[in-house]
């Protein structure tokens, strides 16, 4: 293997092993596991015949696009905060929001309208604790991740760069891809939606 190689392997691994950590809290932890929230709440949007919507910001936004797409391979009505054919959210729908930092100012007002139409809200956050979560979420999903603030944060107590293999906080928005895509499987079985069944639901328009 060459050197190059071997960097590689090494980077990749060291990548794996803290996404993975992030689905290993401490005991002690009072939140439960964020899958086992999104599955409870998105199924729950699906007995009642509710909608689903999601909304993220920056690179958390394209997960939750992400997100979007596989929930709808599952058979569910999703959509993308802000896409044009997004119809409005109302009394039984579902709005799953990420703020990893635990706040951002489009994030909350997004929120408040979902609410005040009478959708329930989910949020996905590493800071479950905040002022936000507690005021604008029915449900918070914690994700436990490294996000851009908390590099920051280290970086400035520590003069030194992050401690994370991942730049800019990214650790956060990869743990969120490894959680929706342990979602998507626990749902589909669920639902009892097949591989068929989903696969049939892709777009050919590509």
């Amino acid at each position: 293997m060459s050197d190059a190689a071997a960097s590689a392997k090494a980077d990749a691994a060291a990548i794996c092993a803290q996404i993975a950590a992030v689905f290993s809290p401490a005991p002690s932890t009072p939140h439960p596991p964020a899958r086992a929230v999104l599955v409870a709440e998105l199924a729950g949007a699906a007995a009642r015949g509710g909608r689903v919507f999601v909304h993220g910001v920056g690179r958390e936004g394209l997960m939750m696009r992400a997100l979007c797409m596989r929930l709808a391979h599952l058979g569910l009505p999703a959509h993308c905060v802000g896409d044009v054919t997004a119809p409005p959210a109302g009394a039984g729908d579902l709005l799953v929001a990420s703020a990893g930092p635990g706040a951002f100012s489009t994030v909350d007002a997004i929120c408040g309208v979902a609410r005040g139409a009478g959708a329930r809200v989910l949020l996905l956050t590493a800071r479950a604790d905040g002022e936000f979560p507690l005021r604008q979420a029915d449900v918070v999903a914690h994700l436990p991740a490294q996000t851009m603030a908390d590099e920051e944060e280290e970086a400035a107590a520590e003069g030194a760069s992050s401690r994370a293999k991942l730049p800019m906080g990214s650790l956060y928005e990869g743990a969120m891809f490894v959680l929706f895509e342990m979602v998507v499987l626990e749902l589909a079985r669920v639902l009892g939606q097949s591989p068929a069944q989903m696969r049939a639901r892709h777009t050919n328009l590509e």
